[in-house]
């Protein structure tokens, strides 16, 4: 499912028109963009969490020509499943 298909079924079980079904995921998507950006976590029971983690610099090779280059320490966004959505998914629930 991509996102015009997501704001499509929205539309249609909330019975709003696109263009609001479209603010209310951008809404949502920007909400837990902000949440992530400043605390870190978002977790919605059931369904699964959101966090943030951080890697350490290292040193890494440019592959074409093969020179060592210090790759900086970063952050990146993770996704754990919650267990009744890994269930659901499994056909367990």
């Amino acid at each position: 499912m991509v996102k015009s298909e997501l704001i499509e079924i929205l539309s249609s079980k909330a019975d709003v028109t696109s263009p609001q079904a479209e603010e209310l995921i951008n809404m949502f998507f920007d909400t837990i963009s902000e949440a992530l950006t400043e605390d870190g976590r978002v977790e919605i029971r059931g369904f699964g969490a959101f966090t943030v983690r951080k890697y350490k610099s290292y040193d890494g090779r440019n592959p074409k020509t093969g020179e060592r280059i210090e790759v900086p320490e970063k952050k990146l966004p993770f996704w754990k499943t919650g267990l009744e959505l890994r269930q659901r998914v499994d056909g367990l629930g």
